[in-house]
């Protein structure tokens, strides 16, 4: 069975604000997000992260207690956790270039806020797109 789990984080330093940052966290998921036949997106803004993972519920579960143990990582909230039929994300791991633009099409104005509502939401609207 396919789940998805969808966390926001805040992120710790520099995390997800420089394009060394981004592309070092980006290499890194890739590698571990293959190995473990994992699909994800990710989104940074304004010092948050905002993370949607689909696979299976173990490998789902290992991936969030590393991301827990990151320095990275601080505040982490699970929004949504669930059975899902198929994989909105097809990517090891897919960057959303234009954050902002997403958050104002849901109509939120805040990434530390974000419902469970609003993250499902971003989900639909990148799998539309």
């Amino acid at each position: 069975m396919l789940y998805r789990l969808i966390y926001a984080s805040e992120a710790v330093g520099s995390t997800g604000a420089s394009t060394l940052s981004v592309a070092q966290i980006l290499g890194a998921a890739i590698t571990n997000n293959r190995r473990d036949n994992l699909t994800s997106a990710v989104m940074f803004h304004e010092g948050w992260c905002l993370q949607g993972i689909e696979g299976s519920r173990q490998d789902i579960d290992r991936l969030m207690r590393r991301i827990r143990e990151d320095r990275r990582h601080q505040n982490v909230r699970v929004l949504s956790d669930k059975p899902i039929a198929s994989r909105s994300f097809h990517e090891p791991m897919a960057l959303c270039d234009d954050p902002a633009a997403m958050l104002r099409a849901i109509g939120a104005t805040d990434m530390s806020r974000i419902t469970a509502h609003e993250a499902d939401r971003i989900v639909e609207l990148k799998k539309a797109a």
